[in-house]
């Protein structure tokens, strides 16, 4: 059994022991240390906190749980149901509420679920924000309401629809367009509420030739759920019997975009933002924000239009700050993460389909030649395990003396730049671990690259050893 307490949410494997999985107890715990914070920074009046979740199967459990405790604590809930981590997000704005709660573990399997925390501006909770509520966990500081003082449960249908207008209203969505190019799209949901939603938003988009694969929100699902290549091969092959134009997988709480081309081939979740980003800076000069680990083609992308490109630390709260900071009009992260700030600041794997079939649309041809027109980046991803004596920021250190008169950047790990080619170095907080990410103009120069680094890192461990 596991169970992750992070600065951005709680998540654990369902049952076990207390404090060993995500038990029951744990749940009311986590969620009445939620529930203090917020109450801490909102002393005066009533306090509603706005919670949906994804189809997992121990999702009815976990929102029972989480709803009653929010109501002992005296605060109002206002329940979407099944939705999406992006729904709530704008729910929590428009409902006016002082916090909300998302109910899912993203793309973790089926036996994980999690609660993941927003702020009062639909955003998730800071680094600060999120220790201040791990202490009070751990401490179990909190006070609930009596009998009279009891918050109220409001069930409030139709988020979704909301949300999907909302992107309808965007300048920059064009339905006219999508619906006049007659798309014939397959959509896979792994069996989540990317089932309900993914469908009625190409629906209403004029699209008319939807093929649903695992649409059923039963939690059921039939793959590893992260939308990475390996796990959509049945989309893959439903694309091309099916003669489709385009195939779209989203993971469970649909805040990650993943397409596949006309021919069966991926387009690449690192290339989802860059296509989005180049439609948008197209018809809106602006910034772009991603962070450290995701693709140089972003950049590339930006500076064709004359607009700054700026990387950030690993996270979403971390790209939303930089963007925030630096007046993006387009940001995200390389795992199929597209937040447009015009809608609102989270990743949105709605608001990125409606891009970017807008933008196919309007080149006229097909995914796979809109893909060829992007510069091709290879990222190779890898680790290496130190021993538990190893003091992990002393071999960074020296890895940064080693390339000192390259570009660096120390704001997340250490990334080192070399000319077309990157690598990005960041220790595990939980591990003796350094993940180790690299890219090139092809995989092999990205491995060597990396596995360039993980010799130095070896030389330096056995130098640290024999002092």
């Amino acid at each position: 059994m596991a169970l992750i307490k992070s600065i951005s949410g709680i998540r654990g494997t369902i049952g076990g022991a207390p404090g060993e999985g995500l038990s029951p107890v744990d749940i009311v715990k986590f969620t009445s240390a939620f529930a203090t914070w917020v109450k801490s920074n909102n002393p005066q009046g009533r306090i509603t906190i706005v919670i949906g979740r994804d189809a997992r199967i121990s999702g009815e459990m976990f929102r029972n749980l989480v709803v009653g405790t929010l109501q002992g604590m005296g605060i109002d809930v206002i329940d979407l149901g099944l939705s999406t981590t992006p729904t709530v997000e704008m729910a929590v704005n428009m409902e006016n509420a002082q916090a909300g709660i998302i109910l899912t573990a993203s793309h973790n399997p089926k036996q994980w679920n999690a609660l993941k925390l927003l702020n009062e501006r639909g955003e998730f909770i800071s680094a600060a924000d999120g220790q201040a509520v791990l202490d009070m966990a751990e401490k179990e500081q909190f006070d609930y309401a009596d009998v009279n003082q009891l918050g109220r449960h409001l069930v409030m249908d139709g988020y979704i629809q909301k949300h999907i207008e909302k992107i309808l209203n965007l300048p920059l969505v064009d339905r006219d367009a999508i619906a006049a190019k007659g798309f014939r799209i397959v959509v896979d949901a792994v069996n989540s509420t990317g089932g309900i939603a993914v469908p009625m938003l190409l629906k209403a988009l004029g699209v008319e030739a939807i093929t649903e694969l695992y649409c059923t929100p039963d939690g059921k699902f039939p793959h590893n759920p992260e939308p990475l290549p390996e796990h959509l091969r049945d989309l893959s092959e439903t694309v091309v019997k099916q003669k489709a134009h385009l195939g779209i997988s989203v993971d469970p709480d649909v805040d990650r975009l993943a397409l596949v081309c006309e021919d069966g081939e991926m387009f690449g979740e690192e290339y989802t933002l860059v296509a989005v980003a180049d439609y948008v800076l197209k018809n809106t000069p602006g910034n772009t924000v991603s962070n450290l680990s995701s693709t140089r083609a972003l950049r590339v992308v930006t500076e064709k239009y004359k607009q700054k490109y700026f990387a950030s630390a690993v996270g979403e709260v971390n790209v939303v700050e930089m963007m925030k900071a630096n007046n993006a009009i387009i940001g995200g992260e390389g795992n199929g993460g597209i937040i447009y700030p015009e809608l609102h600041n989270g990743r949105d794997a709605l608001v990125g389909i409606a891009l970017f079939l807008t933008h196919l649309a309007k080149y006229g041809k097909s995914v796979s030649m809109l893909r060829a027109t992007y510069p091709n980046y290879f990222i190779s991803k890898n680790k290496i395990e130190l021993t538990p004596e190893i003091n992990v920021d002393e071999i960074l250190s020296r890895v940064h003396e080693k390339y000192a008169k390259q570009p660096v950047n120390t704001i997340d790990g250490l990334k080192i730049e070399f000319d077309h080619t990157w690598v990005h170095l960041r220790k595990s907080n939980t591990e003796p671990i350094i993940r180790i990410y690299s890219e090139a103009e092809n995989m092999v120069t990205a491995d060597n690259l990396a596995n360039k680094i993980i010799r130095d890192i070896k030389e330096f461990t056995s130098e640290m050893m024999l002092k």
